[in-house]
């Protein structure tokens, strides 16, 4: 569960870091067109610290730390998030500085959305378990 926390807390640091980021940088180059750069703060902090913080609560609920896909879920997402804000970032500062688009960054950035997808269902799996366990005991009582 401190993981959890932890990286909550890391993805609400970088999540308004990068929106700070994209004010000042988009300022600075006196850029006023769409970039980026724009939603790297509302991915950070929706996919890395709401969802992480709902993880923390369903954790706390149903032990999902004690899955054995738990950790293949846990690093493969967090992987995905950073990996795609990551590329965000780079093809969001190509486009204020007018760089031209890039097709290797592109594909990079879908990487990281399958490794996302594929985080998403470890989760899934993850919570089949001990949400179908405890629906078995509610019936049964």
């Amino acid at each position: 569960m401190k993981q959890l926390y932890y990286a909550a807390t890391l993805y609400t640091v970088l999540g308004l870091l990068s929106g700070l980021f994209y004010r000042d940088f988009t300022k600075s180059h006196h850029f006023t067109g769409k970039t980026e750069l724009a939603i790297t703060h509302t991915h950070l902090l929706s996919l890395g610290t709401l969802f992480l913080l709902i993880v923390l609560a369903l954790d706390k609920q149903f032990a999902l730390s004690s899955q054995r896909l738990y950790g293949w879920f846990f690093w493969t997402y967090n992987t995905g998030v950073l990996w795609s804000v990551t590329c965000m970032t780079l093809i969001g500062i190509r486009t204020v500085k007018g760089q031209s688009e890039s097709g290797f960054l592109a594909h990079l950035s879908g990487g990281g959305h399958i490794l996302l997808t594929i985080g998403f269902v470890l989760f899934f799996v993850c919570m089949y378990r001990p949400v179908t366990a405890r629906q078995e005991v509610l019936a049964s009582v």
